[in-house]
């Protein structure tokens, strides 16, 4: 039997189709904002599977920083008035957040052959999926761009064009820790 003193799951206030924002107000589920945070839920979740198939500690490490980056952008995407990063730590994100990317592009591709030719997406299922959740985060960017240059801090399609270069050096490096070879188009 459930312990009814802990709040359910389940709220019933998007029965109608509609969803709340930070700011309270009402929007419908297939709000462009919605749309925005909800493709950053997906690449968040993407990362879980990789998580869940991976065994290098140093790239779960940074994947658990970006699962919870992830978490800051969509609250940002879900206050169109800007005011959660001002009340809640955890939503911060900032020009150090990007700098952590670049730092961790710039000692995986260390490890890596230089890229000469594009590479067809593939290789291991954990790179795969890495690349998968590249092209999410792509799409998510392609959404937050969509939105409007006032509707966001710059910061986030700063952190997810950065984060879309990073999981795709991941993929690279977690192929080639794998031993295979990417094929070339």
């Amino acid at each position: 039997m459930a312990d009814s003193s802990f709040p359910r799951i389940y709220t019933k206030t998007g029965d109608a189709g509609d969803t709340g924002l930070f700011d309270g107000t009402r929007v419908s589920k297939a709000d462009p904002r919605v749309e925005a945070y909800g493709d950053v839920d997906e690449l968040a979740a993407w990362l879980g599977l990789v998580c869940a198939r991976l065994a290098d500690d140093d790239l779960l490490a940074v994947i658990g920083d970006i699962q919870r980056d992830l978490f800051a952008v969509g609250a940002r995407l879900a206050d169109p008035r800007h005011r959660i990063s001002a009340r809640v730590d955890k939503a911060d994100l900032d020009e150090g957040h990007v700098q952590r990317l670049e730092q961790a592009i710039d000692r995986f591709e260390s490890e890596l052959a230089p890229l000469r030719r594009f590479i067809l997406a593939g290789g291991s299922e954990t790179g795969a999926t890495l690349h998968l959740a590249r092209a999410v985060c792509r799409r998510a960017e392609r959404r937050v761009v969509g939105l409007g240059a006032d509707a966001v801090d710059a910061v986030v399609v700063i952190y997810l064009n950065r984060l879309s270069d990073l999981l795709f050096v991941m993929a690279r490096v977690v192929n080639a820790r794998a031993g295979v070879p990417e094929t070339e188009w």
